[in-house]
Order: structure tokens, then sequence, then C-alpha cells
């Protein structure tokens, strides 16, 4: 049986041998694409050469992509685990040709490979084309018909809707019909009882879709309509995990030596068989799943966060742990473990997994650790809403709200609450909670709504990047289109020749204005689609077709410029202070500081920070010049030791900056200064922890960092002032800290003393009411601990019976506390939550706690009187 990495290796050799370039697998994270967060499908590194906006290195293609499809129109992420061929990340083999050969290579070099290369049953392949579609007035596919024809039996080739034969990359672009391939796994005896044809497209299990072949040569513009490509192209996708399952037999992708390696580790350290319990095995294939997704996230520079693509992986290492914790009953950090297995399973495929294994397995360890201790507070969050169900009725309906809440705002998985309130016997309005969720999405998508016409084309001239030698150019206006952005109108104008830089690699796009003799535009920003550069206005000029003088704004770029070039000397200062372990995790470069995100495991001491500003500034004082090297091989510059970013996409050609052979050498494509002595002077202002094992850096440099040490020697002189200490202020300053000390010890005794005093008269006022030990009272404390003591102090005095309510004015603000003793919540049924917001209205607050005691806090200081009499009828 041919193992997985025999599989892999076949296919490109194949393709190599039909003249295809071999090329590697774009990042898993998407850069420069505002359209993509993560590469979701083979073709997103080839969307370029297909928009016309890059010429292809080679018009024919292969590769293997890693991808990952977890949001948007791509969404299989509650599928994996529960069936046996979706995944979140997967291996997409793909074979391309960019206006090369079409539909009879394409299909007759697929045909081969699975029937002869894999050797695959002819009579288990099934092909589909598409069927046409009146309304868009396509016609159907009798050229990749005919074509099958003579490669398949006729019962075999079937006709494709346009849902599922109509391939297009988004609402708009380069889209086309397809033919996919299919394959029948079932056992004979159901393949003799029921002929596959009637399965394929139908969800089952294992008639399934193995390759897809996309014949692009039409364009869909913004009002939707088509228009034929003035060249064809061909993208094909094979799912590589499918492959390999039916090359080697198995009913499941799971089964196959891809996945079986994680799920014996899996099997050995929980204790639990694999194809025994659905259960289990559900939640085994969700961490095999999961911990590929996750780890090539990571690998590839998207560090899980609460937004945007850092939350999109949280969310999938999140599913892993519920299920581990939950199903596998594994109660401590496991999920990273498998980290390592999976990067020595990669090495030599997607190397960047293997060259930081170490990195990502702490980064998925310590969000595994944070996470647990969310599940544990969820999990107490659930038990009082369950708590608050029983007393509030017989219906034991969970608070549609505190749902939703746990899942929004302490990331706790929906399906878990739905697991644990079931056992209990309570219910859920999940329709309540969808129309909460499905409200959020809407304001969400609200908020990131961006409407894009189409490009209108003035020449057809190859944009031109000058901004490295110069900031001013006369240029023309290759295309334009208009965006609407939360209801602003602004345009995204391409240039025939631009010194506007767009931005990348952490470095803020360029702002200027463009000119003629009767109009300046001012440019807002400058960025990049794909590899497609333009400018952002908002406004257009009159005349389109006029030369415009194009000019960046000076100041700007001298300081952007400065902080790039000072990262460089930051980045190489950090790996000969703290180890080459330091690697770039991402930054930001404007004109008023630099941000530098770098892998390293401890706090930087002060120490370490001295040492690292030193080096910088010597190199500085050094006045080394700028090394540049454009359009050098990148094999020659990986070979002189260029540092290069991890999940970052080289071409053949790479720019190489060098400051000292000996000390910094990047790979880099922004802007620098020409020599490290017009930095000036470089100071870093903080350092902190961005994620686990991620440190982040700021500083400033030049005009920036000057304004900063003046502030602070401004700030040290009116502190000596006040002080009228000039020689000697960290003395005057101990000295204060220590009579301060003092004071607020005396202070604190004093308080204390009070508060015995205070404890002693409310034992007093403790009435004998309806059998309860009964006290409503305000009080006169300094803070809301104080409160919360005495009630405690009260509850140890009475330990049964007590109901007791005390209010106070703190910071000018009304604060209740409700304490009830535990018989009083275990046998009449009270909730001291449920009393304090209901004696809280009178106060316009809300709050909330436990059971036995709450809080609450609200803005009505005058409400407090009657609050307290409220707690009468409570009694």
């Amino acid at each position: 049986m041919m193992t997985s990495s025999e599989i892999r290796q076949k296919f490109l050799d194949y393709f190599k041998s039909k003249q295809h370039l071999i090329v590697d697998s774009a990042p898993i994270v998407v850069k420069n694409d505002p359209t993509l967060m993560f590469t979701n499908a083979g073709m997103n590194q080839f969307k370029d050469y297909f928009l016309g906006n890059k010429e292809p290195i080679a018009t024919r293609i292969a590769d293997t992509q890693k991808c990952l499809r977890v949001s948007g129109k791509h969404n299989d992420l509650e599928d994996v685990g529960h069936d046996t061929y979706h995944h979140t990340m997967f291996e997409m083999l793909g074979n391309w040709s960019f206006g090369d050969y079409f539909k009879i290579e394409a299909i007759e070099w697929a045909f081969e490979l699975l029937t002869k290369e894999y050797k695959l049953p002819i009579d288990r392949l099934y092909a589909t084309v598409f069927e046409g579609d009146a309304k868009e007035n396509l016609e159907f596919d009798q050229e990749a018909w005919d074509i099958w024809k003579k490669l398949l039996p006729e019962k075999q080739i079937l006709k494709g809707n346009k849902k599922d034969n109509f391939w297009e990359m988004g609402d708009s672009g380069p889209c086309g019909p397809c033919s996919e391939i299919h394959f029948d796994m079932r056992p004979e005896a159901e393949v003799k009882a029921q002929i596959g044809s009637e399965l394929v497209n139908n969800d089952h299990p294992q008639v399934i879709e193995i390759w897809n072949n996309v014949f692009i040569q039409y364009n869909r513009k913004a009002d939707g309509s088509l228009e034929p490509l003035p060249a064809k192209h061909v993208d094909t996708g094979m799912g590589f995990e499918r492959l390999v399952r039916v090359i080697q037999g198995k009913t499941s992708n799971y089964d196959t030596d891809v996945f079986m390696p994680m799920i014996n580790f899996i099997e050995a350290h929980s204790g639990k068989k694999y194809g025994v319990d659905e259960k289990v095995d559900v939640a085994m294939r969700v961490l095999v799943d999961h911990i590929r997704a996750v780890s090539f996230a990571i690998g590839d520079g998207q560090l899980p966060s609460n937004n945007k693509a850092g939350y999109v992986i949280r969310r999938i290492l999140r599913r892993a742990v519920r299920y581990s914790y939950s199903t596998l009953e594994i109660k401590e950090p496991f999920f990273y473990k498998l980290v390592t297995l999976l990067a020595d399973q990669f090495k030599g495929v997607f190397n960047e997994l293997y060259l930081q294994k170490d990195f990502v397995s702490r980064v998925v360890q310590e969000e595994e650790k944070s996470f647990l201790r969310t599940l544990e507070s969820g999990l107490q969050l659930l038990e009082q809403a369950c708590f608050e169900a029983e007393s509030l009725g017989k219906t034991k309906k969970i608070d549609s709200k505190t749902v939703f809440e746990l899942y929004d705002t302490f990331g706790f998985p929906l399906d878990l609450t739905a697991l644990h309130v079931k056992e209990g016997g309570y219910e859920i309005n999940f329709n309540e909670v969808e129309k909460l969720m499905q409200e959020q999405k809407e304001r969400s998508r609200a908020a990131a709504n961006v409407e894009t016409g189409d490009w209108i084309s003035i020449n057809d001239d190859e944009p031109v990047f000058y901004g490295y030698d110069t900031l001013n150019t006369t240029a023309q206006i290759v295309k334009y289109r208009k965006v609407k952005e939360k209801n602003k109108e602004f345009y995204q104008i391409v240039l025939d020749n631009t010194p506007f830089y767009a931005e990348s690699g952490g470095q803020v796009g360029d702002q200027g204005y463009i000119e003629t003799a009767n109009e300046r535009i001012f440019v807002l920003d400058t960025k990049k689609e794909n590899d497609l550069l333009y400018i952002l206005t908002d406004k257009l000029p009159a005349d389109t077709d006029l030369v415009f003088n194009c000019v960046v704004n000076g100041a700007k770029r001298k300081l952007t410029t400065s902080h790039h070039s000072a990262t460089h000397l930051l980045q190489a200062a950090l790996r000969e202070v703290l180890g080459n372990h330091v690697q770039q995790k991402g930054s930001l470069v404007n004109e008023n500081l630099l941000r530098f995100d770098f892998a390293h495991f401890a706090k930087v001491t002060d120490e370490e920070m001295a040492k690292v500003e030193t080096i910088v500034n010597a190199k500085i004082q050094e006045g080394i010049k700028l090394g540049e090297e454009r359009n050098l091989p990148i094999a020659e510059a990986i070979k002189r030791g260029a540092t290069a970013l991890f999940g970052e996409k080289y071409g053949d050609k790479v720019r190489m900056i060098t400051f000292d052979p000996n000390f910094s050498v990047e790979l880099c494509g922004g802007t620098h200064v020409q020599n490290t002595s017009e930095i000036g002077l470089f100071k870093i202002v903080s350092e902190s922890s961005v994620a686990a094992g991620v440190r982040r850096i700021e500083a400033v440099t030049s005009a920036k960092a000057l304004e900063f040490l003046n502030d602070k020697a401004e700030t040290l002189d009116k502190a000596s002032e006040l002080l009228k200490t000039p020689k000697d202020i960290l003395k005057s300053i101990q000295e204060l800290l220590e009579e301060r000390n003092a004071l607020a010890k005396a202070l604190e005794e004093y308080e204390a003393e009070k508060l015995n005093t205070l404890r002693e008269q409310l034992f007093d006022k403790v009435q004998e009411k309806n059998g309860l030990h009964f006290l409503a009272e305000t009080v006169n404390v300094p803070n809301a601990d104080s409160l919360k003591t005495l009630a405690f102090q009260l509850r140890t005095k009475y330990p049964e019976n007590l109901f007791c309510v005390l209010g106070s004015i703190i910071n000018e603000k009304p604060q209740l506390a409700v304490m009830l003793s535990d018989n009083l919540v275990s046998t009449k049924g009270l909730n001291a939550t449920n009393i304090v917001r209901e004696l809280a209205k009178e106060i316009e607050g809300g709050g909330g706690g436990q059971p036995f005691f709450a809080t609450a806090g609200g803005k009505k200081m005058d409400g407090i009187s009657k609050a307290v009499l409220g707690a009468e009828k409570f009694a």
C-alpha cells in the first residue's frame, strides 16, 4: 500500500513530467488580500495571474497547498469530526495552466494519473460536467462531456447544476464551468444494490468528490454580468486527505496514515480506544484535525487572539480542548503535545512548522491552560444559571442571554452548554440564542461592510514602483474603482508608475498628493490588493486622462523609514543579547514609533533591554551604509545568511537589506535610510507580553526619540521643582513613599477599629422576624470590601436563618449587599442574586453574585433608603 508521502510525491512527479514548475505552498495566513483571512483554495496564491495583475512565473505550475476553511462561504468547522471527510486544514494538490493547455489536457491527465499511476478502478469513477444555466445565458459544457465520453462509459458522466459545477472566485472576478471527479468507495454488495451515480453530490460518506477541474473562461463583473476572459486558464484541486483514503482503501480519511499516528498517540494518553465509542471517535477526530489548523496557522504567523483571524484560530483551538476535556476526560493541558508529532510528520513538506515546533507548542500550551481556566469559570456560571432557573419557576429554562454571554464573552462553546444543561434536565431556547447570535453577526457585518465596484481601465501600462529612489514622479492613471465603506465613498487608483509605498511588511502606506495645474487630490493611504498597488483618495480627478505630478509626504516617510531601519537593527541586537531563537512575529512601522513582536518566553529584563539599546545606538553611531540588493535570487540570499520571515511567501527574486554583513541581513521590501547615522537616536519606550511566547518592544527614533526624552526631562524638572530638591530627587521620593506607607497603615488600623465598632452595633440591631435573624441597615463604610466583610461577619455570627441587607454610599455611588444563610437557600429556595437585582431597581442599578451572597451598584443615591426598606417585604 502506498504511503501518504508516496502519494503526494507521485502527484508532483507526474505533473513535473508534464513540464509543470513545482512551487512551494503559500502561507495559510493571507497577506495583502482584504477579501481573505486564510488561504482556502489552491488558487489563492495565483489570483494575480488570473486577474492579469502579474505575469505568471510559468504557464504550467503544480503544488500542494495548505488550506483552511473555517469562515465565510467555505465553512466546514461544525462538520469536522462528525463525518469522515471534512477538515479545517487540508492539503490541496493542484495543477495549473495560465493561458496554456485547457480542457482536453486537464481531463485526460487527471484520468491518466488516477487510473494508470494510482491504479484506481475505472468503474468506480464518476465525472460531472456543467449542465448550463438559462438565467445566466450559459450553455451546457459539451466540450468537457465529449472529452469524458472517450474515457468513461456515458452512465458514469453526469450533468451538474450551477451550484456544483460552476466555480467562482467570489462575488466578482474570474470564474467558469468545472468538471468534478467522484469515487465510489462502497462495498461491492452496496454497489450492486444501488448505482453510484444516484449518490454523487448527495452527501454519501463513501461516494465522495476527490478532484475538481475548473475551466476559467469568464469574468464576473460587480453587476453580476459575465464577460469572456482574453485568455483561458485551468485551475484544479484534489483533496489530498480524500485521495489517500481512496488509494489506501479506508472508510474514513482519519483511518489513513495521515492521521492514525496522532490518533494512536491520543489513545495511549487518554486510555480510550478509537473505533469503539462514536463520541470518543468524534473527539479524537476533532483533535487530530484541529491541531493541524492551529499549528500551521501559528507557524505562518497568526497567533490566537480575540479578533479577526486570531479569533478563528482561538475558536478552533478551544473547540478541540472542549472535546479533550469533556469527552476524553483529560483535565490538564494535552492538545499541545500533538504539535511535535505533527511537525515531524511534515518535515520536508512544510518545514516552517518543524523549524518552529517548540515555539508553536508553547503557544498552544499557554492557550490551552487559559481556556481550561475559562471552562471551569464557565461551568460555575452555568451552575448559577441552572440554580436561578430552578428558583424562578418549574420550566427549568436557562436564560438565553446567559447562554449567549457564556459563548460571546467567555468563549464557552454552545454545544458544551447544551450538553451540560441537558444532563441536569434543563432546557435552552435555541431559537432565542440563535437570534442573539444572528443580531451580533449583523452588527459585525454592518461594521465591516465594503462595497466594491468594477475596475475602470484607462490604459494598460504596467504599474512600476519608484519609491525606493524618489518621492516624486509624474504618472498617468491605469485604472480606478469606487469603494464604499461605512457609508463613505473612496477611490482606489492604480498609477502606471508611483513613488507611494504600499502598506506591507508592517510598514504603513505613504500619504501625499497627486496634482495637475488645476487640481490637487490628497492621497489618504497606499495599499496592496494581492500584488496590485493602489492609492486611496476621497475624490476622483476631474480628468483621469491627464498626467499627474505625484508627491509623497516626505516628513512622514522620513520618520517611517528611520523606524523601519531601526527595526532591523533591533532584531539583530535582540538575537545577539537573547539568542538566535528570536524570530519576528509581527511589526508595525509608522512615523510615530516602531513596534516589534518576537518569539521569546520570558520578560526581557531591564539589563537586557539596556544592552539591546546600547548595541542599536552604537550601530547608529558607526554610520553603516545601507547595502541594498534588488532582484537577488532567493537561494543566494539565504546562502548569505539573510533572515526570512516564517509565514511570508517569497518569489524567486528578493530584495536584501544589509547593515553590516556580520550584523543585520534581512529580506525586506520596505524603505530604509541610506546610512544608519540618519536614524540619529534609538530609545525603547516599553516591553510587554502580546501572547504566549511572544514579547513586544515599542521604540522611537530620530525626532520622536528626542521628543520622548525631552518630555521625560520636563517631567523630571517639574518633579524636582515640586519636591524642592534639585539634587536628590530619588531620595525625596523614597522619603515620601515611606511617609505615605506609614499614613496608609495608620489609616488602615483606624478603619479596622471603626469597622469593629460598626459590626458590634449591627449585631445589636439584628431582629427576630418571621423566624429570621433579620437586618436591613444603611451603613457608612469606606469601600466595597468593607461592606462585604461586614456581611460575612454577620453570617459567622448568625449561621442559620440570616436575612441581611446592607446599603452604603461609596465614592458617591450607591451599593447594596445581600447575605443569606445556607439553610434559607437550600430549604426556602431564596436566592441573594434575585433579591439584590430586585432591590437594585430603587438605585437604578443591577448586580449579581452567588445564591447566598450578591451585590449591586447603581446611580440613584437617594434610592438606598428605599432599597433597605424594601428588604422587609422579602423578609
